[in-house]
């Protein structure tokens, strides 16, 4: 199965690809899509979205795992996300692919067995889990990595509970 992760945000929204075959993970490619600040929001959200069907055509995607907005105090700045959000969820229902998403304390918790673990823990765990010689850059590639990574171990605990 191959899972493309996605880690949503405005400016630089991070996207990974990650094969995994029930047990063992094999990283395929990771990067993150940049949009600049001075463009119509209308056109990076759009680009956002357009960029990631690409890159899941591009790697054979079977599912896509995202990380779910979350705000605490500035609502502002979960707004745009949440469009990011909406219009990657759209662009992959068009294209027939099935979307989790999981909250940041679902993630955290999957990848290092703490839900308020702190960054840099959650991406040394993703270079441990994923067998890289180094922390994947920047944040947000690891970030999207780190979702891949909550999507298979939930798939994987599912099928465990299921049997």
């Amino acid at each position: 199965m191959i899972v493309l992760g996605v880690d949503p945000g405005l400016a630089d929204t991070g996207w990974g690809v990650v094969e995994f075959d029930g047990q063992h993970y094999r990283p395929v490619s990771f990067g993150v899509i940049k949009t600049p600040a001075g463009e119509d929001m209308q056109r990076r959200i759009y680009t956002i979205a357009a960029d990631l069907g690409e890159v899941a055509v591009k790697y054979g995607a079977s599912v896509v795992s995202m990380e779910d907005i979350f705000f605490t105090k500035n609502i502002t700045s979960a707004i745009p996300v949440a469009k990011v959000i909406g219009a990657s969820l759209f662009r992959f229902s068009e294209m027939g692919l099935p979307v989790h998403l999981f909250s940041p304390l679902q993630i955290k918790t999957a990848v290092t067995g703490m839900g308020r673990a702190e960054k840099a823990q959650v991406q040394e765990m993703v270079r441990v889990i994923l067998r890289l010689k180094s922390i994947p850059k920047p944040d947000h590639a690891a970030d999207a990595l780190a979702d891949c990574i909550c999507y298979c171990s939930t798939l994987s605990l599912k099928g465990k509970i299921e049997v």
